[in-house]
């Protein structure tokens, strides 16, 4: 798959090495100005390089600095801390709102409980106190076969 390695001797190769040549100095010539009147500026300007060449574009005005925003008569920090003094307030408003209901709520459901207890009570009394069939006074409790009604026993 892959070919057998084999060692070749090193073969020397002719190699040229270039010099570099010194560039002329240039000769710095000022650039001619081209006259502007004051409080103008032309549409197209052209600009006379060093070496002849003549360079021609548009005018272009110089950057605006971004307005600065204008600052707050109150600090940020101000008016987060008051704002998170707000939230607080209502916080607490609606803890003590919840309380109230809390407790309110408590008093309905012991009222509740209360009113079904004299309910039931009622319903026991009457279950008690009823003929209900049987008009000789006592209490009739059977066990085994005996009866016993009070204190007599009656087999």
């Amino acid at each position: 798959m892959y070919p057998d390695h084999t060692h070749h001797p090193p073969t020397e190769r002719a190699v040229e090495v270039h010099q570099p040549a010194p560039l002329p100095p240039a000769t710095v010539t000022p650039a001619p100005v081209v006259p502007v009147q004051p409080g103008t500026v032309p549409a197209v300007a052209s600009i006379v390089l060093p070496d002849g060449r003549v360079v021609t574009g548009y005018a272009i005005n110089p950057a605006q600095p971004e307005p600065l925003a204008a600052k707050p008569p109150v600090s940020r920090t101000a008016v987060n801390v008051a704002l998170g003094g707000l939230g607080f307030l209502a916080v607490c408003g609606g803890l003590i709102l919840l309380t109230s209901f809390i407790a309110a709520l408590t008093a309905f459901i012991t009222q509740l409980i209360i009113l079904a207890a004299v309910i039931f009570g009622g319903w026991i009394a009457v279950q008690i106190f009823s003929a209900n069939g049987h008009h000789d006074a006592g209490t009739t409790v059977n066990i085994r076969r005996a009866v016993f009604k009070r204190n007599h026993f009656h087999g």
